[in-house]
């Protein structure tokens, strides 16, 4: 990937300036270990939650491996993963596991694949830097404010002391693995609000322009997403069960204490791919040898070392199955 392609992801912009001046040493060591020489297309969609971590991963490889054209696209995680059942990618990017009808699809089409854990992420709930009057929410206060059977409208519907101003809801689209997500753990299932006080996007640098400007403003996304644009944005404490409000931070959403918004974060690789396209052969490898860094360079909190060799032995018996 290019230079320019990198900085083009709007929401790190302060994330690829980081990368540009911070990442220069794990280049060097990607340097020294990737030695071989490839050719070709690898085909990368899904979802916007796990971009940044593969904008940085592709970044770092395209330095070493020029001839190797990585399109990285974000459909969403649904989105990624029904190209990805029907064979069109390599990898399918994935704020949650791969679903039962997906499975489904992809046995239908015989599609095998790996799973492959790159990083964990604190699914984060934030305001504008210029609300002044919320902190904290309780999961009961957040499910007032997003369930479609809720009679809450204003933000002093859900506390008295707040101002009788119109609650302006930000959420990823309904293809997005992260909505899923705040879909089980907060919603439990049960229909978000909708009308003209509530935007979806798959992209979530739509959700960050949306909530910054807007005091009222209140939506979620990926903590990556927020540490890039702390400067505008302010990440709201969650308590559950009556317990203290946590913030997530790499400390919190590692040691499980920022629950249930703690996550982790996937991509898959088409086996088929893997044993018979050298090059992502070699992405897969590099990007295992590297999430945890790039996890680290733009705001997600790496996997112990262990994890990360645990699964690059498990890519590496499926692409010597080829040659034995």
């Amino acid at each position: 990937m290019e230079k320019m392609r990198l900085l083009k992801l709007s929401v790190p912009v302060t994330l690829a300036a980081g990368l540009l001046v911070g990442c220069g040493g794990a280049e060097e060591d990607a340097a020294a270990e990737s030695t071989s020489s490839v050719s070709g297309e690898v085909l990368i969609d899904g979802s916007s939650t796990v971009q940044p971590i593969m904008e940085a991963v592709t970044y770092m490889y395209n330095q070493e491996n020029p001839e190797v054209e990585t399109v990285l696209n974000t459909s969403g995680t649904g989105g990624g993963f029904e190209r990805f059942t029907a064979g069109e990618t390599d990898f399918s990017n994935a704020s949650r596991p791969i679903a039962e009808d997906e499975v489904a699809l992809a046995e239908e089409n015989g599609i095998d694949y790996t799973e492959l854990e790159l990083a964990y992420d604190g699914l984060s709930v934030v305001m504008s830097q210029q609300n002044d009057f919320v902190d904290e929410l309780s999961v009961e206060q957040l499910r007032e404010i997003f369930l479609a059977d809720s009679d809450a409208e204003t933000w002093s519907d859900i506390n008295p002391e707040w101002p009788d101003e119109e609650i302006v809801i930000f959420s990823p689209g309904h293809d997005s693995g992260t909505f899923d997500y705040f879909n089980e753990v907060i919603l439990e299932e049960q229909p978000m609000k909708d009308g003209e006080n509530v935007t979806l996007s798959e992209d979530d640098n739509t959700l960050v322009t949306g909530i910054q400007g807007n005091p009222y403003a209140i939506g979620y996304f990926g903590y990556a997403y927020y540490e890039a644009n702390q400067d505008s944005l302010k990440v709201l404490g969650i308590s559950q069960d009556g317990g203290e409000a946590v913030k997530p931070n790499p400390e919190t959403i590692q040691d499980g204490t920022y629950t249930p918004l703690s996550r982790p974060l996937f991509t898959y690789v088409n086996n088929e791919a893997l044993k018979n396209k050298p090059q992502v052969a070699d992405f897969t490898i590099f990007t295992l040898e590297n999430a945890g860094e790039a996890a680290s360079q733009v705001g997600y909190v790496a996997l112990p070392e262990e994890e990360y060799q645990k699964q690059l032995d498990e890519v590496k018996s499926i692409i010597g199955e080829e040659a034995e």
